[in-house]
């Protein structure tokens, strides 16, 4: 059975910092391009940031500076380190899994849960002021 699984989340205060983590069973994360969405208004969600398996990177303009994406490919682990965190980033996160995700990062900027690759259930991240 295919299966993303979201680890991490929870509350802090504004300044905080959290790290978020990301496993796979039923197929290698590595093979994959790893992307993080956040939930920002109904069904749609925002690419938050991307990795592919040569380690290129991307982020959005909002969290540039603060989150930093990661792959440890021995544990097969993908890894959103969020630092300085703001109220702005309250929302649930979900790792998704996606061959193409890093080349069509502009494309698939928005999102809906299961429209691309492999999604996770999500979990929340509440940052308080």
């Amino acid at each position: 059975e295919v299966q993303v699984v979201e680890s991490g989340g929870g509350s802090v205060q504004a300044g905080g910092s959290l790290r978020l983590s990301c496993t796979a069973s039923g197929f290698t994360l590595n093979d994959f391009d790893v992307g993080w969405y956040r939930q920002v208004s109904g069904d749609e969600c925002e690419l938050v940031s991307v990795i592919n398996s040569w380690e290129n990177k991307h982020y959005a303009v909002s969290v540039k500076g603060r989150f930093t994406i990661s792959q440890d490919k021995v544990k097969n682990i993908v890894y959103l380190q969020m630092d300085n965190l703001s109220p702005d980033d309250t929302a649930v996160y979900y790792c998704v899994a996606d061959p193409g995700l890093y080349e069509n990062r502009y494309v698939a900027r928005i999102a809906t849960p299961g429209s691309l690759g492999y999604w996770g259930q999500g979990t929340q991240v509440t940052v308080s002021s």
